[in-house]
C-alpha cells in the first residue's frame, strides 16, 4: 500500500543520512520504522496486563469456579 507522509525538513535530512549509511531506500526505512513501532506497541500492551492481579490474594481455581457459577456453567 502506498501512503503519503508529511515530514519536517530535519526529519527528511535525518532519514536521508540513515538511508545512505545503511544503503536502503526511504521506503525500506519507513517500513522498518513502522515494524519497530508496532512490535514495541504489542509488547507494551502485553506488559500492561501481565501481573495485574499479583497483589490480590486469591486462589485462581476458586475464582474461576465462582465466575463459572455466575455464568450458570461448570
Amino acid at each position: 500500500m502506498r501512503t503519503i507522509v508529511d515530514l519536517t525538513e530535519e526529519q527528511v535530512r535525518s532519514l536521508a543520512r540513515l538511508c545512505a549509511d545503511q544503503d536502503i531506500s526511504r521506503a525500506e526505512a519507513v517500513r522498518r520504522a513502522v515494524d519497530r513501532l508496532t512490535s514495541e506497541s504489542a509488547v507494551a500492551q502485553k506488559e500492561i496486563g501481565f501481573g495485574l492481579w499479583k497483589h490480590k490474594r486469591l486462589d485462581s481455581r476458586k475464582h474461576v469456579d465462582r465466575l463459572r457459577t455466575e455464568w450458570g456453567t461448570r
